[in-house]
């Protein structure tokens, strides 16, 4: 039977991304992830310095039983795992060793927020179009940040299975005529044109970049925080307002690959910055306009996930599903 977590033994949760790295304590079976803070990435050597440097801060003299690690990278069979876009890596059964746990498990980030879905409530959610989701159908997470990540959510019996993947890697969703010409910039400058290479918090500096080529103006250095918050530079809105359509293009293919008639849901560090821009874009437009199916996409909604820290509740989620001793 599953070790139910409790003050004395309690489960570590975490949500590792390539700048940040989330932390947080379960201590009673249902319980929300309490306790929660953030460590840089940057300033640890790996996942195993970062999480005793938490649970040193803010765990007292108790130690957990079992833990959960959501990693934005890729997790092998093994218990290998590496970040994408930071210089962690390990694996899981030396992290156990080192941190004198019982049990964990790594999994994909996304593969948390999809987990995560079922636990999230009105107040966690904010519409973008009036599509009601569909019984038990198939649900999709998508969201820019540090890099670009994908997943899908499907019954199984009276299980729900996250199912993780790489989709941040398929090419970009160009629609209009200034965004093929965007990409054939991209492409030329990197021989290649991915999703992750504009719709991230990296992307999106790049894109600024390449929409001022566009216009023919000299390019200023700015952080993907200075795009996101200076709203009257017309370049600075034109670049979030071409982010939020490639992203509602991207997000209908998403939906359309894993027949998500439950849901897309939007996560990621940037979205809820430039919330009054991405409801006021060309979004959902871009989302239903794939014919012949558009139909079948308007009657899929589309929400911004707002809560703090979801994947520490799908993390959490994937430990109660277990059976472990």
């Amino acid at each position: 039977m599953t070790a139910s977590p409790s003050p004395q033994r309690p489960w570590l949760v975490a949500d590792v991304g390539g700048t940040n790295a989330r932390f947080g304590l379960v201590t009673s079976p249902g319980a929300a992830p309490g306790r929660v803070h953030v460590l840089a990435v940057r300033d640890h050597a790996g996942l195993a310095e970062a999480a005793a440097t938490y649970l040193a801060r803010h765990a007292g003299d108790v130690r957990p039983a079992a833990a959960c690690v959501a990693i934005a990278g890729p997790t092998a069979e093994n218990g290998d795992y590496r970040l994408t876009n930071a210089h962690w890596a390990g694996n899981a059964a030396e992290v156990r060793a080192d941190l004198g746990l019982d049990h964990i498990e790594l999994m994909n980030d996304f593969e948390a927020l999809a987990l995560a879905l079922p636990t999230l409530g009105p107040g966690d959610l904010r519409p973008l179009g009036d599509a009601a989701p569909s019984g038990d159908a198939p649900a999709a997470v998508v969201g820019p940040g540090t890099g670009l990540g994908v997943a899908g959510l499907i019954r199984a019996g009276d299980r729900l299975v996250a199912v993780p993947g790489e989709g941040g890697h398929v090419d970009l969703p160009a629609a209009t005529e200034r965004e093929h010409r965007i990409v054939t910039m991209l492409r030329e400058e990197r021989g290649t044109a991915e999703a992750e290479h504009l719709l991230s918090g990296e992307g999106l500096t790049r894109l600024y970049e390449l929409v001022a080529r566009l216009h023919g103006v000299p390019v200023e250095p700015l952080s993907t925080a200075q795009i996101c918050a200076r709203r009257t530079d017309p370049l600075c809105y034109e670049t979030l307002e071409t982010f939020c359509s490639l992203l509602g293009s991207f997000a209908g293919n998403v939906a359309l690959t894993f027949g998500a008639r439950a849901g897309v849901y939007i996560g990621g560090g940037i979205l809820p910055r430039i919330w009054d821009v991405l409801r006021r874009s060309d979004f959902r437009r871009r989302f239903e306009n794939k014919p012949p199916v558009e139909s079948y996409l308007r009657a899929i909604p589309t929400a911004l996930i707002v809560a703090p820290t979801p994947a520490l509740a799908g993390a959490a989620a994937r430990l109660a599903s277990l059976e472990f001793v």
